[in-house]
């Protein structure tokens, strides 16, 4: 249980949000959303003692203990990685380590051996002798395997790094759990472990994410921060996302009666139900829609992108073919082989591989920008692309202004450029600002903006929702299924590969998995799964 009792955090004049008067109880997951800067992970600072609050308290369950997702990944380089996990129940770390000093004594005292006794006592209740177990098990499901368990933290890739640190926060099961961005850098497989994961958990967790089928399947409830208010309401991000889009029409829609407005609300209320009534996220644990009320739902001051793709000519039926594409890695790795497919008009296709630098090749290659190691690839003679690459670094090296760098990539006048970057939030002296400074999100959008420049009719998206807000993620995933051209894309995000593409295409070292269905069946289907096994020689 965490308690806050008239929380207020200002920085100088700044105020983020006061009178902040909430409690979270075990059994739920609360799902913490705003626009960036409203203060997600400095609410999450202020309930773990990061930072002091500028008013008010937080206080835990009587003896409950809080894990938190830490975002240093350099801080254990010197441990073991199951040492680390295991240092993440602090408690039980101590007493493993004065167990330890105790036992190596060589002058070992009877009063040594009735602190031994008691220490044995609190290692075995707080489940000590499973501990080591417990912390592989975590490891091998987040994808660290066996053999890099002893290894230094220091000697993982920063993937690996983030990994770990999961694994750290979630062990020796937390009675309160604070987790910031926990899906950064996870595949697919991992994110849906760590849902599971999290469905059995019966401590208190809040979580800050972009993920939106990650916010949907674990949490219980939603905590708004808008309007300098933390809010919160029982229900997942879509039913919250939903209610606030209905409040924004309702509240433009001035002529609508009262009982007009109330009939509609009751409806939409019973419509989400029944749909979450019958999904596989609800479990006996999880009531989500005991205290749905859209009441107090207002229309969110966040803003969202204008992104509209708009093609400049219709396909004609060759879009795209590939035979027998081959694709190695510097160090000799197949990333894939005996790749062959041909795209068909209006297929919105979604790449998979275990490895995801395979996907990142296939769209460099035709893009014409890597050789491949074998094969041919061929476009239709009607197709134009844009592409939306995984590393965008060498597009920001130079200081020219939003206006000057846009102005590269079309032709116009000012005022045609500051439309464009408009649309993607960049308003006032903002396009004034280098290119060589912008955050990572503020380079997404800026790329965004350049594609639409184009005006294709194949769109070439390498991991588009990196770095983007939850506001920029929606409108892109929106327009993308409303889109009558050609996708190519890869992705981690579950809710918009299961809205946007309708085949999937996984590349592997002997040849692809091709078929025509939603990514839920995909992943679901135990003859695909066979079948993956055998591709990837599992």
């Amino acid at each position: 249980m965490i308690n806050l009792s008239n929380i207020a955090i200002q920085f100088g004049k700044r105020v983020l949000y006061k009178d902040v008067n909430m409690k979270f109880t075990s059994g739920n997951i609360y799902g913490v959303i705003g626009a960036n800067g409203a203060g997600k992970s400095t609410l999450l600072k202020a309930i773990c003692g990061e930072i002091e609050p500028t008013k008010g308290t937080v206080e835990l369950g009587s003896g409950e203990r809080l894990s938190v997702l830490s975002q240093d990944h350099f801080q254990y380089d010197q441990e073991t990685v199951l040492n680390t996990v295991l240092m993440g129940h602090d408690t039980m770390w101590d007493v493993m380590k004065e167990r330890e000093a105790l036992y190596s004594k060589s002058d070992f005292t009877d009063d040594d051996g009735i602190r031994v006794a008691e220490l044995e006592d609190k290692f075995a209740e707080m489940g000590g002798y499973t501990a080591e177990s417990d912390a592989a098990s975590l490891l091998s499901g987040l994808g660290i395997k066996e053999d890099r368990h002893y290894r230094l933290m220091g000697e993982l890739s920063g993937k690996e790094k983030v990994r770990v640190m999961l694994a750290k926060a979630l062990f020796g099961n937390p009675d309160n759990l604070l987790l910031d961005e926990p899906t950064n850098d996870l595949d697919l497989d991992t994110v849906q472990w760590l849902e599971s994961y999290l469905s059995e958990i019966e401590g208190t967790v809040l979580v800050v994410s972009h993920d939106r089928h990650f916010l949907d399947s674990v949490c219980t409830h939603t905590v708004d921060i808008d309007f300098g208010k933390v809010t919160m309401f029982a229900g997942n991000y879509s039913f919250w996302y939903e209610s606030s889009q209905l409040a924004l029409r309702q509240a433009q829609n001035q002529k609508a009666k009262a009982e007009e407005k109330k009939k509609e609300l009751e409806e939409f209320i019973r419509r989400f139900s029944a749909n979450v009534a019958k999904s596989k996220q609800t479990t006996s644990r999880k009531k989500m829609l005991e205290k749905l009320n859209v009441d107090d739902i207002r229309p969110s001051t966040r803003k969202y992108p204008g992104i509209i793709f708009q093609m400049e000519r219709e396909p004609g039926n060759q879009i795209l073919e590939v035979e027998n594409l081959k694709a190695v890695t510097d160090d000799g790795s197949v990333l894939f082989d005996n790749v062959s497919f041909n795209i068909e008009k209006g297929e919105k296709v979604v790449f998979l591989s275990h490895d995801p630098r395979a996907m990142t090749a296939l769209f460099e290659i035709i893009n014409g920008n890597r050789e491949a190691q074998g094969g041919t690839y061929n476009w239709g003679v009607t197709i134009t692309t844009a592409y939306l690459p995984l590393d965008n670094t060498s597009f920001f090296q130079s200081e020219k202004n939003l206006v000057d760098w846009l102005s590269q990539f079309g032709e116009g006048n000012d005022v045609y450029f500051k439309a464009f970057l408009g649309r993607m939030l960049f308003s006032g002296e903002e396009v004034q600002k280098k290119v060589n400074v912008l955050s990572g999100g503020e380079k997404m959008r800026c790329m965004i903006a350049r594609m639409q420049l184009k005006n294709a009719n194949c769109l070439i998206l390498d991991t588009p929702t990196n770095h983007l807000d939850l506001e920029s993620i929606q409108a892109f995933n929106n327009n993308l299924k409303l889109f009558k051209g050609n996708v190519l894309f890869s992705s981690h995000d579950h809710e918009f590969i299961q809205t946007v593409a309708n085949r999937i295409i996984e590349l592997t070292p002997s040849g692809t998995i091709d078929k025509l269905m939603e990514y839920d069946e995909y992943i679901s289907r135990d003859d695909i799964k066979e079948l993956k096994a055998k591709m990837y020689g599992i």
